[in-house]
């Protein structure tokens, strides 16, 4: 199976994040296609998002870096605290929370 790389996730506050998911990730399990990932990496967010820091791997440099092994509650709370997404994709296991139509 191919690595699926998902879409950059826009929320509707501007925030915005990579969450990633395959075998070359920091995700459980760390395999291709899951039906379902625990923990996720999430990448490059635009701004310091604290619910992440504790999994950075260079919390000198939080917009440039990884965060690994993120639990995908923390992850879908993340997109809820800046008002559900407004484009991008999350792997599953992830809650994909769209933001409301205003």
């Amino acid at each position: 199976m191919r690595r699926k790389m998902y879409e950059r996730v826009h929320c509707a506050d501007g925030f915005m994040m990579s969450v990633q998911a395959n075998h070359g990730a920091y995700c459980e399990p760390r395999v291709d296609g899951a039906r379902r990932y625990d923990l996720v990496e999430v990448g490059y967010p635009n701004t310091e998002e604290p619910m992440l820091m504790e999994y950075a791997e260079d919390p000198l440099r939080p917009t440039n870096t990884v965060y690994g092994y993120v639990p995908v509650g923390i992850v879908t709370t993340v997109i809820a605290k800046h008002g559900g997404m407004v484009a991008g994709e999350v792997p599953p296991g992830v809650a994909p929370l769209r933001a409301s139509a205003r």
